[in-house]
Formats: structure tokens, sequence, C-alpha cells
């Protein structure tokens, strides 16, 4: 079993940032890719971005890419979600999942069903 803890959320203006963490628990952070997803309400929950279980692969959403960088520290359990010159569109809550293969491609890690557990989430919200 796994228990995924996401902080790091908050209320900021638009340019501002924010770094989010996940913290897991259990033995298998450190052999699997971790992503992370977010859903705005309204909408379906999408892709953010993923790293794979060393770190040495990263890979982020078109939407985001640029001013969004993940990164993880296995000693710690922990990955990150870098976010800069934050946007009202980025608003939604941001969840932390563990894909459950041991290997996959970018379009496997944008896919949520192969994602078998998750945070409860933590809410970003970017005013204008």
């Amino acid at each position: 079993q796994v228990q995924l803890v996401e902080s790091g959320g908050g209320l900021v203006q638009a340019g501002d940032s924010l770094r989010l963490s996940c913290a897991a628990s259990g033995r298998t952070f450190s052999t699997r890719t971790m992503g992370w997803f977010r859903q705005a309400p309204g909408k379906e929950r999408e892709f953010v971005a993923a790293v794979t279980k060393s770190g040495g692969s990263t890979y982020t959403a078109d939407s985001v890419k640029g001013r969004f960088t993940i990164s993880r520290d296995n000693a710690k359990n922990t990955i990150y979600l870098q976010m800069n010159i934050l946007k009202p569109d980025d608003t939604a809550v941001y969840y932390c999942a563990v894909y459950k293969y041991y290997s996959g491609t970018y379009n496997d890690y944008q896919d949520l069903k192969q994602y078998d557990y998750w945070g409860q989430g933590t809410q970003v919200t970017v005013s204008s």
C-alpha cells in the first residue's frame, strides 16, 4: 500500500511561482514513475508531468512546458512540481500519482488509468 500526501498549494497572483510537494510512504516509490495531474472545476483530470523512477527522464504537458518542472528525491520519497509564471488557467486541484507499471512511454504516462495510487490533492488558485 502506498499513501501520497500533496502540499504546497495556495492562492497566488498571475506571474507568481509555487512549488508543490508529494510525500509518499511505501517501498515501491523508488521503483515507479510518478506523475502530477490537475483537475479544474467542470473539467476532466489532465496530465501535467511525469518523472521516471531514477529521475533521469521527465515528461511535461505542452500547456505547461517551459513553466513547470517535475523532479524527485528518492532519499526523501518525495516528488516536486515547480510552477513558474503561473496563469489563471493553471487554477485546479493538483494530484500526484504512482504509475502502476515498471516502464512506459510518454503516451502511457499521460493516461490516468495507468496510475494506481493517488493523493488527496492540493488546491492551486491563480488570480489575474
